[in-house]
């Protein structure tokens, strides 16, 4: 089974879209094994978009995802990297597809209220970032023979 790392950012948050998003994900089929609360501080923000330092748009990324709570999570499921992307939308509101939770919630790129891992590399590094070892929950559900195989 593959992990990821899905961050429901401060938009989401405030807006009260918690509950709907995992409930999309769950639906889908998708375990959820690590889940918490969080204000980000800079320090942590920084090295989440580090691949973006320079760009213009850096400054912006880091001072929204540390004005605010954020529920971060690891998800896991069959190619689960791939489906959440999928399920996400484009980081362009306006480009997203309507059943997407971008396509359905979001605006405008800056507040876009979810982020997903690109890769599996990426999702790696960034459950690296935000939970320990400990934090990560293995466990069987019945579904998942009737999702997974």
């Amino acid at each position: 089974m593959e992990r990821t790392f899905v961050m429901l950012k401060p938009d989401a948050v405030q807006r009260n879209l918690i509950g709907e998003i995992i409930s999309r994900l769950e639906r889908k089929g998708l375990k959820l094994v690590a889940a918490k609360m969080m204000i980000i501080n800079k320090e942590v923000a920084e090295k989440h978009y580090g691949e973006h330092i320079g760009k213009p748009f850096y400054d912006d990324l880091v001072a929204f995802i540390t004005s605010g709570p954020v529920m971060a999570m690891v998800w896991e499921g069959i190619d689960a990297v791939k489906v959440i992307r999928k399920m996400m939308g484009n980081t362009d509101p306006l480009e997203a597809a309507p059943g997407t939770i971008r396509g359905d919630y979001a605006l405008f790129t800056g507040n876009n209220v979810v982020h997903g891992s690109d890769s599996p590399e990426s999702a790696r590094r960034e459950i690296s970032l935000f939970f320990s070892e400990k934090e990560l929950i293995t466990y069987r559900k019945d579904l998942d023979t009737w999702v997974n195989g």
